[in-house]
C-alpha cells in the first residue's frame, strides 16, 4: 500500500479527497482491484482515470492535481505516469462509448 499523502489540506478539501478515496476503494473492490492515472486538464483539476483487471475503467475529477494525487497515494493504489501500453491495453469498451466516440457519424447520442 503506498504512503498516506502528506498534502496540507482544508476540512473541506479533506473531506473531498477522502470521499475521493471512498470513490476508488468502492470501485476496486467491485472488480477485483485497481490501477490508476492522474492527468492535468487545466482550470477544472486533474483526472483520474481508474483502471481495473476485468477491463472496467472509469473516472473522476478531483478540483486540483495536488488533491487528485493526494486520493491516489491515500487509496493506495498504483499509478501509472503514462496513460499508454499495457496499461492503456486493459481497457474495455462496449458499445455506449463507441457510439459516443463516433457521435453523431454513426447516430449515436448527441455530444450535448
Amino acid at each position: 500500500m503506498a504512503e498516506e499523502s502528506t498534502l496540507e489540506q482544508t476540512p473541506r478539501e479533506a473531506r473531498r479527497t477522502a470521499r475521493l478515496v471512498r470513490q476508488i476503494d468502492a470501485f476496486g473492490k467491485k472488480h477485483g482491484g485497481v490501477e490508476a492515472n492522474v492527468a492535468y486538464i487545466g482550470e477544472r483539476g486533474a483526472r483520474i482515470v481508474l483502471v481495473a483487471p476485468d477491463g472496467a475503467w472509469g473516472d473522476l475529477v478531483a478540483p486540483s492535481y495536488a488533491m487528485a494525487r493526494a486520493a491516489v497515494a491515500d487509496a493506495g493504489v498504483t499509478v501509472h505516469e503514462d496513460f499508454d501500453g499495457e496499461f492503456a491495453g486493459r481497457v474495455r469498451t462496449g458499445p455506449y462509448e463507441w457510439t459516443r466516440m463516433a457521435g453523431m457519424q454513426l447516430g449515436g447520442p448527441a455530444n450535448t
